[in-house]
C-alpha cells in the first residue's frame, strides 16, 4: 500500500487571542516532535508555520507528523500539560493501516495532531529550495 502527500501546501498562518498561552503550547509539542522554531515578541513559526497575534484568531485542523507512535504520545501529554485540551488520546484510527494519531485542541480552538503512518520509507525528509541570487 502507498500513500502519496505532496507539498500542495506552501505555508499556514494561525492567529492567536494570547500570542504567549499559543506560544507555550506550540513550544511544548513541538520540542517533543522535535521540529525546530522561532520566536520573537510578535511571533512563532515552524517549518510552514506562522502563528501571530490578532483577531479573529482562527480555527482549523493541523496534523504534524511524528516519527513514531511515543512521539504521538508525548505530544499528547506535552500538549495537555501546556494548556491544550484532549479531543482524541493517542491510539491507532481507521483511515489506513497504522494510522496512529492523538488530537488536542490549542488555546485558540484549533484541532491540532500528531501523526505516526506506520513503519514506511520516504522518499525524502524534506523538500529543499536552492535560491539563485539576481545578477548586479
Amino acid at each position: 500500500m502507498q500513500i502519496h502527500r505532496g507539498r500542495l501546501i506552501d505555508h499556514i498562518q494561525l492567529r492567536a487571542r494570547d500570542l504567549e498561552a499559543t506560544k507555550r503550547f506550540y513550544r511544548a509539542v513541538l520540542d517533543v516532535l522535535a521540529v525546530p522554531y522561532n520566536e520573537d515578541d510578535t511571533h512563532l513559526d515552524c517549518d510552514e508555520i506562522w502563528i501571530d497575534a490578532g483577531e479573529p484568531a482562527t480555527h482549523i485542523h493541523l496534523a504534524f507528523q511524528a516519527k513514531d507512535q511515543e512521539a504521538v504520545q508525548r505530544f499528547h501529554k506535552a500538549g495537555l500539560e501546556a494548556g491544550g485540551r484532549d479531543n482524541g488520546g493517542p491510539g491507532e484510527r481507521p483511515y489506513h493501516p497504522g494510522y496512529y494519531a492523538a488530537f488536542l485542541i490549542d488555546p485558540d480552538g484549533n484541532n491540532i495532531e500528531a501523526v505516526f503512518h506506520g513503519p514506511a520509507e520516504r522518499s525524502a525528509d524534506s523538500v529543499v529550495f536552492t535560491f539563485e541570487m539576481p545578477s548586479a
